[in-house]
């Protein structure tokens, strides 16, 4: 049985809420290849997310707020990237990027009294995107390194490494922020559609299919029990096991990445008859596999993941969205 985790909403700030999932996200452990409590990589230590998360709660509490007259929301895109310059001056380095992309839309929503945070209040607030929007975006870009792929064959104009350069081709195509992450989530060749080895990109797909993966990895995180960021650490094994994180597959291939998903699948079943079969997508996750979740075992993993370079960025961006919407749900840290 599964709870409908929209209908339920915490009379606490939004905000609040999105700074706590930024902390009980890193804090989860172990998130094998990722960033914990437990673990730093070379290049990345856990008090720079503690930073990251502090720095961009001004560009979240711009994402709540409404306008003084018309009630219309601000800027998505401007709340965004005053998000990520924040994070960036206070960690000192890109430690959170893919997770304010998520949490900005979800701000808004809940924050909004005429929306629901909801799929179908998601989808509003991403479809009411501009090209300003879509330009603010670009411009976050300029403020960190981020790992991306290269754009899809005819789109060369709308590299999102090219920043604030882009705009001039974003306002002659009249390419919305939801536009712009359309190409991101379904980036492959029109002539090869149904390329096997293309790792979509999962927080983009987040926006333009109503943020699955987030509301099916709350549920996980209400329904579990025992402390908040254990829950975490088990619905991260649940995101990584259902799909091929992107940020695996930029960083070292599409191959690479459905390993990392198969290891994260043998965790949570281990007495499958193949484990290492794709599940395919969140929804075929059994959600008592992931409260089962043996966290010893993914101690060990984390480890390997570490030593071999394997970072599945993009399922920590997932479970910190999911952190979110379980707050606003009821979840708490406290006991």
């Amino acid at each position: 049985m599964t709870r409908d985790v929209s209908a339920e909403t915490d009379a606490t700030d939004p905000v609040d809420d999105a700074t706590l999932a930024l902390l009980v996200e890193v804090a989860g452990t172990p998130k094998p290849g990722n960033v914990d409590r437990r673990r730093d990589l070379d290049d990345l230590r856990f008090e720079a997310f503690l930073g990251g998360a502090v720095g961009a709660r001004s560009g979240l509490e711009l994402a709540a707020e409404t306008g003084p007259t018309t009630g219309e929301p601000p800027v998505v895109g401007d709340a965004f990237d005053r998000a990520v310059a924040g994070m960036a001056d206070r960690a000192g380095t890109n430690t959170q990027f893919g997770c304010l992309l998520l949490l900005v839309p979800l701000v808004r929503a809940a924050a909004d009294p005429d929306r629901e945070l909801s799929p179908e209040g998601l989808d509003a607030v991403c479809r009411s995107t501009t090209v300003e929007d879509a330009i603010a975006f670009y411009r976050a870009f300029e403020r960190v390194d981020v790992a991306v792929d290269d754009p899809p064959p005819g789109a060369d104009d709308l590299d999102v490494r090219r920043g604030s350069d882009a705009e001039p081709a974003l306002r002659e195509r009249e390419m919305t922020l939801l536009d712009v992450l359309a190409l991101s989530a379904d980036p492959g060749d029109p002539e090869t559609p149904e390329d096997p080895e293309r790792v979509p990109d999962r927080n983009a797909a987040e926006w333009t299919e109503g943020f699955p993966r987030t509301f099916r990895a709350a549920e996980w995180i209400l329904s579990d029990e025992g402390p908040l960021a254990d829950r975490a650490a088990r619905a991260f094994l649940g995101l990584l096991a259902a799909e091929p994180d992107t940020l695996v597959a930029s960083t070292q291939g599409a191959e690479t990445a459905r390993e990392a998903s198969a290891w994260a699948r043998e965790i949570l079943e281990p007495d499958e008859r193949d484990p290492k079969a794709p599940v395919g997508d969140v929804s075929a996750v059994d959600a008592d596999a992931v409260h089962g979740a043996d966290l010893d075992a993914a101690e060990s993993l984390a480890e390997e993941f570490v030593a071999e370079g394997i970072n599945p960025g993009t399922t920590a961006d997932l479970t910190c969205a999911a952190l979110f919407v379980a707050l606003r749900g009821g979840a708490e840290v406290a006991p």
